[in-house]
């Protein structure tokens, strides 16, 4: 996320929402941009269903899944056709402009409109509501990045940031909203397989003799793989031992088959986790985790805020945590590693990770910070950190555009699968379940998996609201509740994948972005009959 939260819902002009319903998936931020549209901030929405926050748009752009590289094209191609773009922003801070608008010129509205599935004049009438705002954030979300083109997506979207100027300032920029307390920390930790901390690639042998030098051992110099990865990696037999912790792939990941096959595959599973989860029931050893009240250390949130997190209550049974589970391990494998804790930890963070530098417990307990985090880069112990990115230049220098052709998605309906399935998350729930779903509350408002379908084709399948309907695809088969409604196009659908009485994911596709490996569980062709 470029800028922070309260900067692009405070009192920005527009706000651009693709591919994200955050009153349901981030229901505090979506609240936040609820109250911004209420102030008299124009309201955006690019999204396939007609979400909470459709009704206060001012343009709704109900598109195709899987078409948002042809919508951003062809927003850009708008925006360049009728005058509306930042040449100074342009011609000062960027660079392959012309090869940009050589690539846009064929995505007209009158194109974009039938790729996508929407009227061309919302498509002009959102590139000039954008284009021409003082301030306008782009906010998305996993409507983007959950394709195959997934990468593509985002990186075109950008583009849309950089022609009209709209980077580097207050009440812009392009703002991805994570879908976990942590996820921006596990990414900046080097969860990615060609990272160390801080995105310093492994590709770079001086940072990977940075990184030997402080540890005092040979490293690997090469890249490893994905977790989506893993599975066909582990089906093939290349890999043969997984240490999966806080995760429920079972649940989670797509084609459910194909993930049980590559866990069955494994000579050795370990599970760390506070629930005997689907995932835990296919492990060798399960090992108790702590739970976060009952941990010190950070989180790093969707804005790149590093926050304390104290230790609440303590540990119950033979729960440990984390990191004196990885401690013990190393030691064992002949790794010679002292217990550390939290604070220490974080201070070798920040003495190998120049966006972490000025980072420590010590400092984030102080008075001056203590609430409120800091934001990274925070390059030096009295740096404030940095509220919003790339205002005078970019890490590159210049930024650079995408020339992304739009592709369609993986997988189309045809005969026997006619529909599109998408999935996604309900206000009620979380992920897999493992919290929520032990909550009576919670369960009384929403406990069981359903279906949203269109009313044509309900009716043309002879399906009632509230019906029971058998969902298949090429990859499984399962039962839920139809609930039919407008709220998807014809030929769509959509299902929430918490609940495992229909766990969606027995269905989804398991194809892949080709830069990242992010599945496109947003297209997946399905057939809907009444059971």
């Amino acid at each position: 996320m470029t800028n922070t939260i309260p900067d692009i819902t405070d009192n920005p002009d527009v706000i651009l929402l693709v591919g994200s319903n955050p009153e349901e998936a981030h229901p505090v931020l979506g609240m936040r941009i609820r109250q911004a549209v209420e102030r008299g901030t124009r309201l955006i929405v690019v999204d396939p269903r007609e979400i909470g926050l459709a009704s206060m748009a001012d343009v709704h752009l109900k598109l195709r899944p899987g078409t948002n590289v042809a919508f951003s094209n062809g927003m850009v191609h708008v925006m360049i056709e009728e005058g509306l773009v930042d040449r100074a922003f342009i011609e000062q801070r960027t660079e392959g402009f012309e090869e940009l608008a050589a690539m846009v010129a064929s995505y007209t509205p009158e194109r974009v409109a039938e790729i996508c599935g929407i009227d061309a004049r919302d498509l002009v009438q959102a590139a000039r509501l954008y284009a021409t705002a003082g301030t306008a954030p782009i906010i998305y979300c996993l409507g983007v990045a959950e394709h195959s083109t997934g990468t593509e997506g985002v990186m075109s979207m950008s583009n849309m940031a950089m022609v009209c100027g709209k980077l580097g300032r207050r009440g812009c920029g392009v703002n991805p909203i994570r879908g976990q307390n942590n996820v921006q920390g596990a990414c900046d930790m080097g969860a990615s397989p060609n990272d160390f901390t801080g995105y310093q690639k492994i590709a770079n042998e001086d940072v990977v003799k940075k990184f030997e030098d402080a540890w005092g051992t040979e490293l690997p110099h090469w890249q490893g793989l994905r977790s989506t990865e893993v599975f066909p990696a582990a089906i093939a037999g290349d890999v043969r031992g997984l240490f999966i912790f806080g995760e429920d792939p079972v649940r989670t990941d797509p084609d459910t088959h194909h993930v049980i096959r590559a866990l069955e595959s494994l000579e050795f599973l370990v599970v760390s986790e506070l629930f005997m989860t689907e995932t835990a029931k296919y492990a060798d050893v399960v090992l108790p985790g702590a739970a976060y009240a009952e941990k010190e250390g950070t989180f790093t949130n969707t804005e790149r805020r590093i926050q304390r997190v104290r230790k609440a209550v303590g540990a119950p049974g033979q729960a440990r945590l984390d990191t004196d589970i990885f401690i013990d391990i190393m030691n064992r494998m002949g790794y010679a590693q002292p217990q550390l804790t939290g604070a220490q930890i974080m201070d070798e963070i920040a003495q190998l990770t120049p966006s972490y530098h000025g980072v420590s417990h010590e400092r984030l307990d102080g008075a001056d910070v203590a609430g409120r985090g800091l934001q990274w880069p925070c390059l030096a112990g009295d740096h404030p950190g940095t509220p919003i990115m790339h205002v005078d230049t970019f890490a590159r220098g210049r930024g650079t555009y995408s020339t992304a052709e739009y592709r369609p998605s993986a997988e189309l309906p045809d005969g026997e699968f006619p529909l599109v399935m998408m999935t996604g998350r309900v206000l009620n729930q979380y992920n897999a379940c493992a919290m929520t779903g032990r909550t009576p509350g919670l369960n009384e408002i929403c406990d069981e998996s359903f279906i949203e379908l269109n009313t044509q084709d309900a009716a043309a399948r002879g399906i009632a609201d509230g019906d029971r309907v058998r969902v298949s695809s090429r990859r499984g088969e399962i039962t839920s509740v139809a609930r039919v409604s407008g709220k998807t196009n014809p030929g769509e659908t959509w299902m929430p994948f918490h609940f495992q009485d229909g766990n969606s994911n027995w269905l989804t596709n398991a194809a892949l972005d080709n830069v990242c490996a992010v599945p496109e569980f947003k297209v997946c062709a399905i057939q809907v009959e009444k059971a």
